[in-house]
């Protein structure tokens, strides 16, 4: 048992590091809504903050595998923390909103460098027969989060103000750093062969990514799939508070209150996969949580009262969490730390240009046909490919990719 309660060392500490950050972003939510919202008093400004993650993220995708994949994970996931820190720090001081979005779109750009590198980084650390339990932990530490988060935000505001609320906000993100200093260097990274970030850099990059894709069809097939049938969620949350407010009629207490049971029904799924991940196949988990989350968005897309719109976002929060944790470790198991971070850049640069395209057009048909038809539609779209999806995902042919075991001849080793 002590020595089990050793192996966990080093993953109890990524955990605590991304868990804290994550508590991080979600106060830095609320704290930056509301600012915004003061300061322009329009829901169009604030709403320009859904834009401004997938616009930075096509910018920056192009070349951040490029960067990543040839220097330290470790550093890589410290250095944009302080970068977090700092400029969060640095918004009670903005004079305007261009000053704020552009402090937004340097905060963007640090998450679009942490999110490979954090992938890449728990696959380097974590051993494969442990990832699983892992990234359920995980799934559980950014459920809370989100309960936590905005609760902890509020509160300060309430009790502080908005600028002393972001100051300590900042100091979350320093935490998160410290803590990755009491983590080991597990890349053998010499200075002298990391090439220069170039232009014949990048699009050589692009072709090795390309290669990887050919050469690993199903894995790659599988992880984008994932991405084209989640862009349908996000289109739907884009329009969650108009739906709920203009269709169904809640109030601004009633969402808030939907918020939280939402968030309680995400830790209750993270507990009981936390506790019993080594029960759950990996398959069943991608599989049963795709669909019964999809479920869980059909309610909402169909529901008429408070009461029926709480079923489908508790269904859906729940099983949430199974989905994300399957998928993720599915992608560690199968994708070579070599390229992991030019693949999973040039993977959320294609997710991020189809969001922009996806929020525009969910904006135009809701003008032109009712919102309740447009969310509808998009709900039993998802669900028609959530079905598609795990038939190809059970097929007994492809078992082979889910095995969890470490496997020196598994297909996390196939690179180029």
């Amino acid at each position: 048992m002590i020595k089990n309660l050793g192996d966990w060392k080093h993953p109890a500490i990524l955990l605590s590091s991304i868990g804290i950050s994550n508590i991080g972003d979600f106060i830095y939510l609320v704290a930056v809504n509301i600012i915004v919202f003061q300061i322009t008093g329009s829901a169009a400004a604030v709403a320009g903050l859904w834009i401004i993650g997938p616009l930075t993220n096509i910018v920056t995708k192009l070349w951040t595998g490029s960067f990543i994949d040839y220097r330290s994970k470790r550093k890589v996931m410290m250095v944009t923390y302080i970068i977090r820190a700092v400029f969060i720090g640095m918004i009670p001081f903005a004079p305007n909103m261009v000053v704020i979005y552009g402090i937004l779109v340097v905060l963007k750009m640090a998450d679009a460098f942490f999110n490979p590198s954090s992938m890449t980084y728990v696959a380097i650390l974590v051993p494969k027969e442990k990832r699983k339990r892992f990234n359920s932990i995980r799934s559980f530490m950014t459920s809370g989060a989100f309960i936590i988060g905005p609760a902890i935000g509020g509160s300060l505001i309430l009790l502080t103000s908005i600028e002393t609320t972001l100051w300590l906000n900042a100091i979350f993100f320093v935490i998160s750093a410290i803590l990755l200093l009491f983590l080991p260097e597990k890349e053998n990274i010499d200075k002298k062969t990391i090439p220069k970030l170039t232009v014949s850099q990048v699009l050589y990059d692009f072709t090795i990514v390309r290669e990887f894709i050919s050469n690993n069809k199903y894995v790659s097939f599988i992880y984008l799939g994932f991405i084209m049938i989640m862009i349908f969620s996000f289109a739907m949350d884009t329009q969650e508070v108009v739906f709920t407010q203009q269709v169904i009629g809640l109030s601004e207490f009633d969402y808030s209150l939907l918020i939280s049971i939402t968030g309680i029904g995400s830790v209750v799924g993270a507990i009981l996969l936390s506790v019993f991940s080594n029960k759950f196949s990996l398959r069943y988990m991608i599989t049963i949580g795709l669909i019964m989350m999809t479920i869980g968005y059909v309610i909402y897309a169909f529901s008429w009262s408070f009461s029926s719109i709480v079923v489908g976002f508790v269904i859906l929060g729940f099983f949430n969490v199974f989905l994300n944790a399957g998928i993720m470790t599915f992608y560690q198991n199968n994708v070579s730390v070599e390229i992991m971070g030019r693949v999973t850049s040039i993977f959320q640069l294609v997710q991020s240009s189809i969001q922009i395209i996806f929020i525009l057009a969910i904006g135009v048909l809701a003008d032109l046909v009712s919102l309740r038809l447009t969310i509808a539609t998009l709900a039993l779209v998802m669900l028609l490919s959530s079905f598609i999806f795990s038939i190809l995902v059970l097929k007994p042919s492809k078992k082979c990719f889910y095995q969890e075991e470490n496997n020196e001849k598994g297909h996390n080793l196939k690179h180029l």
